[in-house]
């Protein structure tokens, strides 16, 4: 199979894994005629390790589920090889996919203001007919004057046994990374009834046949477009984003010799103050507008600008961690970014700017 032809229609689980595989996607098998992974073997599930260190995988046996996701194809001849009937699914996460899993359970609908988490629906608003995640998510789109995922016909939509649609897409800043979420969880969801696979969880790859049926792929796309940038706006807002927690600075090492202290002084005092400024950036992740990001980036770079020009930080180290700050507060946005952040750091490096106070 080529990998820009994906099967169909439920196909050998080898066939499947080598096309998911071709396309960069780490893969793990699932239990026969399950939609959950094959369970972990009995001495790891009465000792701690992680899936690195598991002896099962050399050994060629499943385990860890996702966390063992891979793309080696002599792996992959191992686990579905011969007549295994294990189904197939791939890790989201490190493959960067982010898919929108829309469920329609027939479940009790809830109050109008947990249909769309952080967004309050007018009682004018008629929600009648309203009774799944499909409609919870063409809500959300209709408020944003977008079309729903659902019927984005440009990326790979497969719709599930159970009724559903799986609708992914392939995360074009790979160094953002989007949490999974439950479409019912109070804390961080997209809408009712719509769950989030990404970092930290995993998806059942279209063709796929369980004992409730299979997983069919629908409409003329059969590979992931990029995420929209309005979605990738929305996940930020909701708070899918993961924001990596800011190196600390190095232990100041204390020393007999003043002379050995006076640059570890002035280095330390910079990086804390930068630290500062980048932690403003990364913090504007919890609303897509209004929280003067623009600003806060600029004033961060003119400064490291301004440290860097004086000899008290690495330009490369400086650009890399405001870069890495603004990406997770507005990763739809990478070239605004970057011209933010070189416009800020050129225009401060023309004004060397030296701490006062160390010695």
């Amino acid at each position: 199979m080529s990998p820009a032809a994906p099967p169909a229609r439920p196909v050998p689980s080898l066939a499947l894994a080598r096309w998911c595989a071709a396309n960069g996607w780490p893969v793990h098998p699932l239990a026969p005629g399950r939609k959950t992974p094959i369970a972990n073997c009995s001495a790891c599930k009465t000792r701690t390790h992680d899936a690195a260190s598991c002896p099962c995988l050399p050994a060629g046996r499943p385990c860890h589920g996702f966390h063992a996701g891979t793309t080696d194809l002599d792996r992959i001849e191992r686990w579905w090889g011969g007549a295994s009937r294990a189904g197939v699914a791939v890790a989201c996460g490190a493959a960067s996919l982010v898919v929108i899993d829309v469920d329609a359970h027939s479940v009790a609908v809830p109050d109008r203001n947990r249909l769309l988490p952080g967004i309050p629906i007018h009682k004018a608003v008629n929600l009648d007919g309203l009774t799944s995640g499909f409609d919870s998510l063409a809500l959300l789109s209709a408020l944003r004057g977008q079309v729903s995922p659902a019927e984005d016909e440009s990326t790979l939509r497969v719709r599930t046994p159970s009724g559903g649609l799986h609708v992914w897409y392939r995360n074009p800043f790979p160094l953002t990374r989007y949490r999974s979420s439950a479409g019912s969880s109070p804390k961080v969801a997209l809408a009712w009834q719509v769950d989030v696979r990404a970092q930290g969880g995993y998806i059942v790859a279209p063709a796929t046949r369980t004992l409730q049926g299979s997983y069919d792929a629908v409409g003329d796309a059969r590979l992931p477009a990029a995420l929209p940038e309005w979605l990738a706006q929305e996940l930020t807002r909701t708070g899918h984003v993961v924001v990596e927690d800011l190196p600390k600075p190095a232990p100041a090492r204390r020393s007999s010799s003043r002379a050995q202290g006076r640059p570890s002084g002035k280095a330390r005092g910079a990086r804390q103050l930068l630290m500062q400024l980048a932690a403003t950036v990364s913090e504007c992740s919890a609303a897509s507008e209004g929280t003067g990001f623009t600003e806060k980036l600029n004033r961060a770079a003119f400064t490291a600008g301004g440290l860097s020009a004086a000899g008290q930080l690495d330009e490369s180290e400086v650009k890399q961690l405001l870069t890495a700050a603004a990406q997770a507060a507005r990763p739809w946005q990478s070239a605004r970014n970057e011209k933010i952040i070189l416009d800020g750091f050129a225009a401060g490096a023309v004004r060397p700017f030296h701490l006062e106070g160390h010695s």
